[in-house]
């Protein structure tokens, strides 16, 4: 019970206040062990693709295994102490571990710069929340890539952190954001991380499989919920959900463009290298800046919806266990 009221109000933390700067996040000491093992572990193994692999397989098993003990000792000494200093750190936790509104003001940020007709504001505020390249983005091209990172990081933001706290309570939540983070620093195809980011990012892949289906059917939920194409979502959806290299990135992208009437991803740059990537969604539309708002109201949407049927699923797990 106590873990269900700590997702609880973690979520509500991170609605009202996202991630003050001022206060510490287990994601910045996360990257810092990751840059730290990256160099002892390039230095400990052979330079060369099978080494590569074997140090990059260590980081992978090292960091989320290393980040579950320590929350889980430190959440047992906590609550050992006294069930409200066990509370209040779980709690704190569970918040830390969301993104929700963080998400909801970067990208309201690209809006107004877009709304002012500002597009080098608005490109720097987009290169705030993607990993492409933003410095040849047109106006369209800002809005594009700002409702795309909505969609997709509804799943690893808020959708999966969620499942996993649930779950497990914050230990498991802030193990998946260990993998989520290594992923997003080491788990890339280019010549440094080809072989060292394998296996983060298949560990990342695995951990977001299920979260991000699940994801996407809840952004078509809201998508009903929010009078937006709910039909057309669940038609792009199935069509188009597995447009993408990673197995599970296109899952709410395509259902956010369904519900949009709009064509997202499609080709782009990424430190200075061209991708043609396929598109996701039909052209029916431009992407325009109000579509930025649109993406992040099927984001609070879907993000209550996520809570609403955690919290329940949950509650009825452990009511059947009683039971048993």
């Amino acid at each position: 019970m106590l873990t269900a009221l700590a997702v609880l109000g973690g979520f509500g933390l991170d609605l009202l206040l996202a991630d003050p700067a001022w206060m510490p996040h287990p994601v910045v000491w996360m990257g810092r062990v990751i840059t730290w093992l990256e160099k002892v572990l390039r230095r400990l193994f052979p330079d060369n693709p099978a080494g590569q692999r074997a140090a990059g397989r260590v980081l992978a098993a090292v960091l989320p295994l290393g980040t579950f003990a320590l929350a889980a000792g430190a959440l047992a000494l906590a609550y050992r102490l006294h069930p409200a200093a066990g509370f209040a750190l779980e709690t704190l936790w569970c918040w830390q571990a969301l993104a929700l509104r963080g998400l909801a003001d970067e990208s309201g940020k690209v809006y107004e710069q877009l709304a002012r007709e500002d597009l080098p504001a608005a490109r720097r505020a987009v290169s705030r929340i993607v990993g492409r390249d933003t410095q040849r983005l047109s106006a369209e091209g800002v809005a594009k890539a700002a409702v795309e990172t909505v969609a997709e990081n509804f799943s690893d933001g808020v959708a999966a952190p969620l499942f996993y706290l649930l779950i497990g309570g914050a230990p498991l939540g802030l193990a998946y954001k260990a993998i989520n983070t290594m992923d997003s620093m080491v788990g890339y195809k280019n010549e440094r991380y080809l072989h060292f980011g394998r296996a983060a990012a298949r560990l990342d892949d695995a951990a977001n499989y299920i979260p991000a289906r699940l994801a996407a059917l809840l952004w078509i939920a809201a998508a009903a919920l929010g009078g937006f194409d709910a039909k057309n979502a669940w038609r792009i959806w199935r069509r188009d959900r597995r447009c993408h290299a990673s197995p599970n990135s296109a899952q709410t992208e395509s259902a956010c463009a369904g519900a949009l009437g709009v064509q997202l991803a499609g080709p782009a740059w990424y430190f200075g290298e061209y991708y043609d990537k396929p598109a996701i969604g039909d052209p029916d539309r431009p992407v325009t800046p109000g579509d930025i708002l649109r993406a992040d109201r099927m984001l609070y949407l879907a993000g209550l919806l996520a809570l609403g049927l955690g919290l329940a699923a949950r509650m009825g797990g452990l009511l059947l266990w009683e039971l048993l």
